[in-house]
């Protein structure tokens, strides 16, 4: 079986040309399945469903070669009005995080925070530069959202807080490096 990404994803930078982050949704707005892209089988699978009533409020993804502190690539959420497909590579301005973490496996606390994001095109959500200028009711909806979202696991999630672009950015970097880190250890 293969253990590295040898799929269509595979060799997709964290950023392009112009400094815009690669954001890949795995699952679209409205999608009421968290989908996840396997590596080993280079394409998209159902992790499973998320509780009833809720669905993605917005496409929802990843940050292609990086890896998180949970060892995932970088999470993110795409702010705006449309919807795409899985797949589909978005370009895209960081504009903050949300600070988390959870019960691992074993018990432990372990820091899984979320990348917020915007399409770099115009949009009727507005333009916002830095997650400190959205509305309030809609940051309390989307912390709301990730603890819903985990609320029938064993995972204990918390919201620790907001962070800006630059945090955002420092995430990224950091994650592209354990990311290269672990390509040459061998570790997909």
């Amino acid at each position: 079986m293969k253990t590295t990404d040898s799929g269509f994803l595979a060799g997709l930078p964290s950023f392009s040309e112009d400094g815009s982050v690669h954001a890949v949704v795995e699952a679209p707005k409205g999608c009421l399945l968290k989908l996840k892209y396997d590596v080993k089988l280079g394409t998209f699978t159902v992790s499973r469903a998320l509780p009833l009533g809720l669905s993605y409020p917005f496409d929802w993804g990843f940050i292609p070669s990086t890896r998180g502190s949970d060892g995932d690539p970088v999470d993110a959420l795409v702010l705006h009005a449309g919807s795409t497909y899985p797949g589909v590579v978005l370009a895209c301005r960081l504009i903050g995080v949300v600070e988390m973490d959870e019960d691992d496996e074993q018990g432990q606390r372990q820091r899984n925070d979320r990348l917020i994001v915007k399409p770099r095109w115009p949009d009727q959500l507005g333009e916002f530069q830095q997650a400190s200028e959205l509305p309030a009711r809609l940051r309390e909806e989307v912390e709301q959202f990730f603890l819903s979202t985990t609320f029938f696991s064993a995972k204990n999630a918390k919201v620790l807080g907001w962070k800006g672009p630059q945090e955002a950015s420092a995430m990224v970097k950091a994650g592209h490096q354990a990311y290269l880190d672990s390509v040459r250890q061998g570790k997909p």
